[in-house]
């Protein structure tokens, strides 16, 4: 058994080195993350490509123009990351058509299809002629998604997110919520609180009165 789970594991690297590679190009391209309009193009073009070795082509890609991103995540089909500030740990999963903005992603936190997750910007800056400006107009903040999460489909963040944070289907986050919640709604409220009673199962709490 454990000879065949070594196997795997070195056949799972061969691949991944060998997805490293074809994405090199696209991340030439793309400057290596610096430069910010062929890095547009570059996770563009990755998003598109279908099955298993998208799977493998967008997280190459993105090992070699993220911040950091571990090669053992998981982007599907039609999702992409806006700013190469971006950062992905270990065993996240992230659904199909998300689109991702300036975000720090923690270890094992799973999006759902449809996410947007936002640059924490200062919405919408208008001038002193009351015009809105573009995006040069403010400031982008990094959003921070912790550990452990599960952000479900549809939902839009745009503040930060503690670990172990559940964020309902349709919830729109627009202010930091706290870790070990369940939150819900537009704008997204906590709803529950999350305990454990064992390492590897949460338990959620009944809700507390305020």
């Amino acid at each position: 058994m454990g000879d065949r789970q070594d196997m795997k594991k070195l056949l799972k690297r061969s691949v991944q080195g060998v997805f490293l590679v074809l994405a090199l190009p696209l991340a030439a391209i793309a400057g290596f993350g610096a430069w910010s309009e062929g890095f547009r193009f570059s996770a563009h073009a990755c998003a598109l490509a279908p099955g298993i070795p998208g799977d493998y082509l967008r997280i190459a890609f993105y090992k070699l123009t993220l911040q950091s991103c571990s090669l053992d995540s998981r982007i599907e089909f039609g999702s992409f990351f806006a700013h190469p500030s971006a950062s992905v740990g270990e065993g996240v999963y992230i659904g199909a058509y998300c689109v991702m903005g300036k975000c720090s992603i923690g270890d094992r936190t799973q999006v759902a299809s449809h996410v947007q997750v936002l640059s924490g910007r200062r919405q919408h800056s208008r001038d002193a002629s009351g015009n809105i400006t573009g995006a040069e107009g403010g400031e982008f903040l990094q959003v921070e998604i912790g550990t452990d999460c599960w952000l479900g489909a549809c939902a839009v963040v745009m503040a930060s997110v503690g670990a172990g944070t559940t964020i309902g289907a349709g919830a729109v986050v627009v202010k930091p919520i706290e870790a070990g919640v369940v939150a819900v709604g537009n704008p997204a409220r906590v709803l529950e609180r999350v305990t454990v009673t064992d390492s590897s199962v949460p338990r959620v709490a009944a809700p507390q009165k305020t």
